[in-house]
Formats: structure tokens, sequence, C-alpha cells
């Protein structure tokens, strides 16, 4: 009987073998019920021929070191040897690639080995670089209610046409929540008591950074803001946090700002921004920003009459201001009366301004079409009648980014008895309503704090942060 011998994936690649005759045969089978993988090992004398593959034969999976002892029987039964077959390091790295990111935690715990290897930077940029999952749109909530109980729950679609979300998971651990969800390559970041909380859901490790001795004190009659925003540098590999503290009086009088950024690496300290000469104190606003590669951007005022998109460089670390135009809608209108959140437009900056959808059914698009001239276009929609509805006067809306086809999506700003999100279709000019379910019982006719973010990214971070 001829036999092919060699390691066989589930896209064809084959490795090493020749064809023999084998008089016999000795079949094993080990199975993992944490990872869900088969690994058939067949060995026959002077022919090994390996094949592994996982439950549903999608992918090619192995075990970790990929050493595996062959026993081959000659005439003599008495004299036995030993062989092992290898698998080259990076096709095994090709390999654990492709598990689920869960199994790859788990098998963390195999040997420190395993562990370097899954949580070692290179090996996790990968992830993001080589590797595409096919997954379905992803929502993140995270509800504070006013005595400080708090839960991040985890969402995904249920229907082909993306109209309702169901909670598949409770991601909340001990001190989890907090206030101005933002997220990076499957990094969460937070604030909670004004400290930074970096929060990774697959591998459910938590940091919380050291505070802040700010350089700036609120006066009294004045008060004091800190917003953090994560981020990663593309050319140095690192993840990094910015951070923003700003005091102001009343009406956005007496603004004044100062920024730190944060290295999330072992020993990492923060470090105090030294703004540019054309730098604009500015507080930022409580809605409205958003990551495109190593920038990341924030909606700001000035003051009262002047809002601005902030950019913040991960690389460079520096911060420039781009004044939006002050016309929303037909008017000039104050920070207090203007409604708008800072959203991504076919991979430019964008004011989604929606001040007049209630009265008058319309929302203006300012898309910043030459950063460096500093030129804006605008677009105007007008909401279908048909679709009024979904807009009533009491409830405010608020801008809470884009999905990954571009929808822009709105949400209450308070939940009750019903928790649900908009998503308007620029192109097409369309609103639908998004509902939201399994949301725990005991969230329901209560007053909390709500956050949401929409995840793009199409891997999850399994690396393991120091600090």
């Amino acid at each position: 009987e001829e036999k092919k011998e060699g390691f066989e994936t589930s896209g064809g690649v084959r490795a090493g073998g020749t064809s023999e005759h084998c008089p016999r045969r000795l079949s094993q089978r080990f199975r993992s019920t944490s990872g869900q993988l088969i690994c058939s090992l067949i060995a026959v004398s002077y022919v090994v021929s390996l094949k592994i593959m996982d439950v549903k034969g999608d992918n090619s999976l192995a075990l970790f070191p990929a050493q595996f002892p062959i026993t081959r029987g000659i005439n003599n039964r008495r004299k036995k040897r030993k062989h092992m077959c290898e698998i080259p390091s990076d096709l095994l790295m090709e390999i654990v690639m492709r598990l689920p990111a869960k199994s790859m935690v788990r098998f963390k715990c195999i040997s420190k080995q395993w562990s370097s290897l899954i949580s070692c930077r290179y090996f996790c940029n990968r992830l993001f670089t080589t590797v595409t999952r096919q997954q379905k749109p992803h929502l993140y909530m995270c509800l504070v209610d006013h005595v400080g109980q708090r839960v991040l729950l985890s969402l995904s679609s249920t229907s082909p046409d993306n109209t309702c979300y169901v909670v598949n998971q409770d991601l909340s651990i001990t001190g989890m929540g907090g206030f101005f969800l933002n997220l990076v390559r499957g990094l969460m970041c937070f604030s909670v008591r004004k400290k930074a909380c970096i929060y990774n859901p697959t591998t459910r490790q938590r940091l919380t950074l050291p505070a802040i001795k700010s350089d700036i004190i609120a006066q009294q009659g004045e008060r004091k803001d800190i917003r953090y925003y994560i981020g990663h540098d593309p050319v140095n590999d690192q993840y990094k946090l910015v951070c923003t503290i700003v005091t102001s009086s009343a009406f956005f009088k007496n603004v004044k700002s100062e920024h730190w950024v944060f290295v999330l690496e072992a020993g990492g300290s923060w470090r105090k921004v030294v703004p540019l000469e054309n730098y604009h104190p500015h507080a930022p606003a409580t809605v409205g920003q958003f990551i495109n590669g190593s920038v990341v951007h924030y909606m700001a005022w000035l003051d009262m009459e002047t809002c601005a998109v902030v950019s913040f460089d991960m690389t460079s670390e520096e911060l420039t201001t781009i004044l939006v135009p002050q016309e929303a809608g037909d008017v000039a209108l104050p920070a207090a009366r203007m409604k708008a959140g800072l959203i991504e437009y076919d991979g430019k900056v964008a004011v989604f301004d929606h001040t007049h959808l209630k009265e008058k059914c319309l929302v203006d698009l300012w898309v910043l079409k030459d950063a460096g001239k500093k030129k804006w276009s605008k677009k105007r929609r007008f909401l279908q009648p048909c679709q009024k509805h979904l807009v009533h006067d009491d409830i405010e809306l608020i801008v809470k980014g884009t999905t990954q086809d571009g929808k822009v999506i709105l949400a209450p700003m308070k939940m009750h008895s019903q928790f649900y999100i908009l998503c308007y279709d620029m192109g097409n000019n369309d609103l639908r309503k998004v509902e939201i379910k399994g949301v725990p019982d005991i969230w329901f006719d209560k007053e909390c704090y709500f956050d949401l973010k929409y995840s793009m990214d199409e891997s999850e971070d399994v690396i393991y942060l120091e600090t």
C-alpha cells in the first residue's frame, strides 16, 4: 500500500515526505475540548503522515512545541528507536495565528514557550497585518448608574441587515466600566475616578495608570476635566495614551489646557507634551472622537462660539488645531445649542451636525477635504417624511461614530425602558432603528450613563501589557 508522507494544511500546503510501502499502521487521536481541536497522528513504519485540522475542517491547527515522538518498528521488536517530527517555527506561527483568540489565551498556559510566542509584540502585529478574520459587526456598551455600579457588555448582530444587536458576553470584572470609552486594536481605554484604565477583553487584563500631577489648578468657580485617548504608533510599534486636562469657567471662559503622553511599556510614565507656537487652549467636547491610523482626532471648543478639530499624531506627538466653519445649519450657533459629532467619512475627518434634525428634518455634513489648506466642503441631507417618527422631540441624540460601511450611529443620551440606536445612511438618505436586546433587567427604568463604541478591528489583541 502506498502512503503519502508529510504535513498538510487546509490550504493544500505540504511539507516533506516520499512514498513508501508500509506493512502496518498505528493511529492515535487526541482531542482538546478547550480549543476544540482534533489532531490525527498516523505513524507507519519508515513513514510519518501528519494531518492537523479543526472540527469544521476550516483551518490547520497544531500543538506546541511541534515535536511528536514516533516509534518505528522493525523486524526485531526489541530494538526500537524514537524519532521526532518537527514543524518549522515560521510555519507553526502561521498555524497558531489562525486559531480563535480565546484559544490562544488558553494555550498560553501550556508552557513558557507558548506564552512567549503568543504574547510577543511581533506575533500580535502579525495578527493585524496578515490574518483576516470573518467577524460580524461588533458593539461594546458601557453602563454606569448614579451610585457607581458598572457593566461592560459585548454585542453582536443577529440579523443579515444588522437591524438587531444582542448581548453575547458580559465583560465586566471588578472595577470594570467607566466613562468615555474608546478603543484601538482590541484595547479599551476609559476613565475611573480621573485615572486612565486599559482593558483587554480577550485576555481580561486590566491596568490602571498612575494619576497625573497637573501643572494647572482649577480656581474658585472653575471646573477641571480630564479626557484620555488611546492610539498606536506604527513607526515605534507602541501603544500610547494622550491625556487632555482643561480648566475653564462658565461658558468656556478662561480656558487653559495641557497634554500628557504615556507609553504602554515597562517603566512607562507620563510625559508632558510641549505645544507648538500656534497652539490654542481648548476644552474637548463630550462626544466626537475617532482614530485614523496613528492620529487621534477629537472635537473641542476654544470658546462658546469657536469649535475646532484637534488632531494628535501618536508618532510625532504633535497637536494641530483646525477650526470648524461657524455656520451650523444656516446661522452660527454657540456651543450650548450646537449638536454635532466628529466622524470619519470616506477616510476623511468630518463633522456630522444634526442640530436641526428634529425641527427641520435636515443634517449637515462638513468634510475636511484638505487639512493643509483647512478647506471644508458641505453636504446637506433631508430626512424622509416617513422616518420622522424615529426622532422624537423628547429624546436627545448624540453621535457615536460610524459603522464599517459608513453609516452614522446616533444614540439616545438617556435610555430607560428600551435600548436602541439609530443608523443613518448618508448615501441613501436612510435612517433605520437598530434594537439592542439582552441587557440585564436591572438596567431598565433607571437613570444611567451610557456609552457605546463600534469595533472596526478585524482581529482581537492577545498582547500582554507591561507597565
